[in-house]
């Protein structure tokens, strides 16, 4: 087949579809156009940047017809950062989107073709992020500087204000980055693998107005320690613990294994729905505790629980799902790979109290197993929020010999979710499919689905 197209030339298009990543579509000779930041609806010019056998790349040049359904982008940094993808959608069309994206993959993969409902939205979309991880760098004049990094490079922006983290980070980062340059603090170089200052990681309790800086050093000889953490401390009271992470590997990894605390005691508290959970520097907390609690009653409510349930929460993190539904359960057994949030989960049980909640750390596709073939329990609910790669092929198949009445399945990707859903479809009925917004102007859509035993 003839490319219809050249690279570095410019045609005008139609863009007649939107693609998994927000991305326009458009067609010329039937030979597929990928455009970000164009919107179905439009008109526009654009240049050819790669092309292959089946399919091409280009760059938006001109909007010669606009949608109705753009939104003037209110981030300096967006078109460079390619964090929030979707800046250019009114936010209710953003929602459309996501929708349209997970009925897509449910009607080319699933045999019943249910509708997915409509996505639950934020009512306000910003500075929603309880977790940010600053790089750290160089400009050209060699001073140190905080931001964000570029759309698929490490090259970091300098941001003015980032409208998704919230305010108190970025401005706890612009303090280090001042403090840094006035005392010639190294910063790491990815090129030499020398320096000392890598990331500030910021996480921070929405609910609790509590505060965790890590500090992502090569080294855990930090200069000026003291007078940093002082510096901090009378700057932002709500600092609650400060923490130096050692990473001195040559890795796109954040965190080293190796935390040292330098004030607090290593990790602060939050809020979700009634309970109350310890967040440790290594533990997964979810980014938008506001929709969280929106994506978790609607995982409860779904499974519809009794007192004499036995329920398992696989991938259970700090402990979240488990201990929402542990109010309505006889018992909940959490399983998690990650040892520090299973120490996490654990004490999350403690301080609200809950008694009735056992959580194991291993690996899930090995301790399902055991729990149901060596110890025989057997759970009537089973609550599953794997990672982007979804169930591995062992949890499925134990899944389908032991048959759990329900199975609510919690997604950061919808694309495994309905390979995940395919799999499990002719033992069960798939009632339910609700995507939840955790990721307000990001083509990212996290879904519960609900599935009965036939």
């Amino acid at each position: 087949m003839e490319i219809p197209v050249k690279k570095n030339e410019e045609y005008v298009v139609d863009i007649i579809d939107n693609g998994y990543e927000g991305e326009g579509i458009a067609k010329i000779d039937n030979y597929t156009i990928f455009i970000p930041g164009a919107i179905k609806g439009e008109k526009a010019k654009i240049l050819i940047l790669k092309t292959t056998i089946s399919h091409a790349f280009a760059k938006l040049i001109q909007i010669i017809d606009k949608s109705n359904d753009r939104a003037t982008s209110d981030c300096l940094s967006y078109k460079r950062c390619g964090g929030c993808n979707l800046r250019h959608l009114k936010y209710e069309k953003t929602l459309e989107l996501k929708r349209e994206t997970v009925q897509n993959l449910v009607n080319k993969n699933l045999n019943k073709k249910i509708d997915v409902l409509d996505a639950v939205g934020m009512e306000t979309p910003y500075f929603y992020r309880n977790k940010a991880q600053f790089p750290i760098g160089k400009d050209k004049k060699q001073k140190a500087i905080v931001g964000v990094f570029a759309n698929r490079t490490h090259e970091i922006i300098e941001f003015d204000e980032c409208k998704i983290q919230t305010k108190i980070s970025q401005n706890i980062a612009k303090l280090i980055i001042d403090f840094i340059n006035t005392n010639n603090i190294s910063v790491y170089d990815e090129k030499t693998g020398k320096g000392l200052f890598r990331h500030i990681v910021i996480k921070y309790g929405m609910k609790t107005d509590e505060v965790m800086c890590i500090l992502v050093l090569t080294s855990s000889k930090l200069p000026e320690e003291e007078k940093l953490k002082n510096m901090l401390l009378n700057h932002f009271q709500n600092i609650k613990t400060i923490i130096k992470n050692i990473n001195s590997k040559n890795t796109n990894v954040i965190l080293g294994s190796k935390n040292e605390v330098i004030y607090g005691n290593g990790y602060i508290k939050d809020k979700l729905g009634d309970y109350t959970f310890n967040i440790s520097p290594m533990s997964f907390y979810q980014i938008n505790p506001i929709q969280t609690e929106k994506l978790y009653n609607l995982a409860i409510k779904g499974a519809n629980l009794s007192k004499e349930d036995i329920v398992f929460d696989l991938y259970c993190g700090i402990g979240t799902i488990g201990i929402f539904a542990s109010k309505f359960v006889k018992k909940v057994y959490g399983i998690e790979i990650v040892e520090d949030a299973i120490i996490d989960a654990k004490e999350n049980a403690r301080i609200n109290g809950i008694k009735n909640a056992e959580f194991i750390a291993g690996d899930v596709e090995k301790l399902l197993q055991e729990l149901i073939f060596d110890k025989k329990i057997e759970p009537d609910v089973v609550f599953v929020d794997p990672p982007r790669r979804g169930l591995d092929e062992n949890t499925v198949e134990n899944l389908l010999k032991i048959k759990p009445k329900k199975i609510i399945y919690v997604s950061c990707n919808p694309a495994t979710l309905v390979r995940d859903l395919s799999k499990m479809e002719d033992t069960y009925d798939i009632k339910k499919i609700t995507p939840v917004d955790l990721f307000p102007f990001t083509s990212h859509v996290e879904c519960v689905a609900v599935m009965n035993l036939k």
